[in-house]
């Protein structure tokens, strides 16, 4: 299987982590078996349209890409990485809770929730 690692500097898109996001993936990854990655994918639905799922994944498969940020590994398919190029996962902590919050410049819309959004 031929995982490509991708960085701003090698593709004309990226996919950026905050030192947050960075933090907390490093975090939930610690208490994972080996060889567990943060893998970022959008699917159809939600109330605009797509959605962002963010899960600790162990397969890779042949059109995934790896995003490294920070010292984090970052995994996206590439049909992901057509509606979050040039985007960036940010990881906040407020009153309203804690949470991934995607900065997506692709995105003409999203719902309240923040996980949802329309290209």
């Amino acid at each position: 299987m031929d995982t490509t690692l991708a960085t701003v500097d090698t593709l004309p898109g990226f996919f950026g982590l905050s030192e947050s996001a960075a933090k907390r993936i490093r975090t939930m990854l610690s208490g994972e078996p080996d060889g567990s990655f943060f893998r970022v994918a959008v699917n159809g639905g939600g109330c605009s349209g797509f959605q962002y799922e963010f899960s600790i994944d162990t397969a890779r498969q042949d059109d995934d890409r790896v995003f490294v940020s920070h010292d984090v590994e970052v995994v996206i398919d590439e049909m992901s990485l057509e509606l979050v190029d040039k985007a960036e996962l940010d990881y906040v902590q407020d009153l309203m809770g804690s949470y991934f919050s995607v900065s997506n410049p692709n995105a003409t819309a999203s719902c309240g929730c923040g996980t949802s959004f329309s290209v």
